[in-house]
């Protein structure tokens, strides 16, 4: 690494006039040298301060980290006893436990983790993703029985081609998402998913599919959205056996399935790590529970917590004034908003956000074009005081993890609201995140509007996790202000 960022931050031994090439190159052999993972591809390309370098280093990270992991999983494959991989449960609580090896199915330990933080005493529970290791959905009753679901269900398949068909690559769902509200229903569409649906359902590449037209990619999105929910209704709905329901996997980041579950069921479940990675924390709770029966519950706020080490900062910096903070947003500025621990989960909830006035109907542009540089279409969530959330959005409970997209019922916040007038919602209270209840609270005095927007604090990057990650994204921003803690920090 030290030679690698060496090399970057000397690269002017080459001339002012170095070319990419001779960059990159050299770059690449460092990158296949030392095996690159993605940390150091973007350690390295925040050197380089030229975000032109940040995707061809990520392609050469993910080559890189691909052909470590598959030589893992083999040297894993050859470790492990056969009759874990013959292993394959009935009910939620089946596990193999033998010679100090526990081991459960992937979509054993989503339905764990998303159960066992529910608190409730009888549950149903929906696992769903692209692929685990025997299966792509499961459900489970309330009485733990597993009902395989795979075959007529394999939903988070299908979102991962259609988005790697129209261009956000095969993890880009949440993107597709995006493009949902754009669009209206296609018959044309419609047909095509029902018949990848009666077809194979395989991890080959699926050549046939070039053949869908892509004439208008946002009734693509839209369509399988509603596709969606139909299979949902249709194979899931006549499952439920209690009034509860817990849900889990890299679908439950759909924030319009979740949202239309509530329809059905009087208390519906999401917690912030849907996706693989909540896998770990999931495999634990489930043999803490039945290992030690202890019913172990995950911290929302779950990262390090880091020395500020101000005296150490570029920048002049004060005491956090929550009033002055609130003031400042409802006059037009954006704030990086670094607290205490980092979130577990895709969504940012408030510790590691970038905030802004929700009033403001060009915020989304300014933030896409400025600060996130990411694509126009992609909306923001607000988060709103959990007593007010009925006043401005249409839904029937709270939603502390921004897990549900329902709809706006306000004309005051254009700038959380999306095309189809609709929100990702985040409420928070007290007791979950003093702090931001506290500056939203504030900012509901000034402007008679009870949220924010919030999103999430980067810029082609992973959330920032440190106090120096957060000051170097502020620095290379448009952002006006940063919090860190208990100060403010201006440039």
């Amino acid at each position: 690494l030290e030679e690698t960022i060496d090399y970057v931050q000397n690269r002017n031994q080459f001339g002012n006039l170095a070319s990419k090439q001779l960059i990159q190159s050299k770059l690449a052999d460092m990158f296949t040298k030392y095996n690159s993972s993605l940390s150091l591809c973007y350690q390295v390309a925040n050197c380089l301060d030229n975000d032109d370098y940040i995707p061809e280093m990520i392609s050469m990270a993910k080559r890189n980290s691909c052909e470590n992991a598959l030589e893992a999983v083999r040297m894993c494959r050859d470790m492990l006893p056969q009759d874990v991989f013959d292993y394959e449960p009935k009910k939620l609580w089946d596990h193999y436990y033998k010679d100090g090896i526990y081991f459960i199915d992937h979509h054993q330990s989503h339905a764990a983790y998303a159960f066992l933080n529910s608190g409730y005493e009888k549950s149903d529970i929906l696992a769903i993703d692209g692929i685990g290791s025997k299966y792509r959905c499961v459900f489970f009753d309330k009485d733990e029985n597993l009902i395989d679901l795979s075959d007529k269900l394999p939903i988070g398949w299908l979102w991962n081609h259609m988005s790697n068909l129209t261009g956000f690559g095969t993890l880009g769902a949440s993107k597709l998402m995006g493009k949902v509200g754009y669009g209206k229903y296609s018959e044309y569409y419609y047909n095509i998913f029902e018949t990848i649906l009666n077809g194979p359902i395989t991890e080959k590449k699926q050549k046939h599919f070039q053949h869908i037209k892509l004439n208008n990619i946002d009734d693509l999105a839209h369509t399988l959205q509603k596709f969606t929910i139909d299979k949902i209704k249709e194979f899931v709905y006549p499952l439920k056996s209690c009034d509860n329901l817990c849900i889990a996997g890299g679908v439950a980041y759909n924030g319009y399935m979740n949202e239309e579950f509530t329809k059905h069921y009087e208390n519906v479940f999401v917690p912030p790590a849907v996706g693989d990675e909540g896998q770990a924390v999931g495999t634990y709770m489930h043999a803490d529970c039945v290992i030690n029966n202890n019913i172990h519950k995950s911290e929302t706020f779950a990262g390090i917590e880091y020395d500020t080490l101000e005296d150490e900062w570029p920048y002049r910096y004060e005491k956090a004034d929550y009033k002055k903070i609130a003031q400042a947003i409802a006059d037009g500025k954006i704030v990086g908003w670094f607290q205490g621990k980092s979130e577990s989960g895709n969504r940012a909830l408030g510790n590691r956000s970038i905030l802004a006035d929700p009033r403001n109907p060009n915020i989304k542009d300014i933030i896409n074009h400025t600060i996130k540089m990411r694509e126009d279409f992609r909306p923001f969530a607000p988060v709103v005081l959990e007593d007010r959330y009925k006043e401005y959005f249409d839904t029937n409970s709270p939603s502390p993890y921004m897990s549900r997209i329902c709809k706006v019922k306000s004309d005051k916040i254009p700038g959380v609201t999306h095309v189809d007038n609709t929100a990702r919602i985040q409420t928070v209270n007290k007791e979950q995140n003093n702090k931001l209840y506290e500056l939203v609270r504030e900012f509901d005095v000034i402007t008679g509007i009870p949220m924010l927007l919030n999103t999430s604090f980067n810029r082609h990057e992973p959330i920032v996790e440190t106090p120096e990650h957060a000051l170097r994204t502020f620095k290379r921003t448009a952002l006006d202000i940063l919090v860190i803690n208990d100060w403010i920090i201006r440039k």
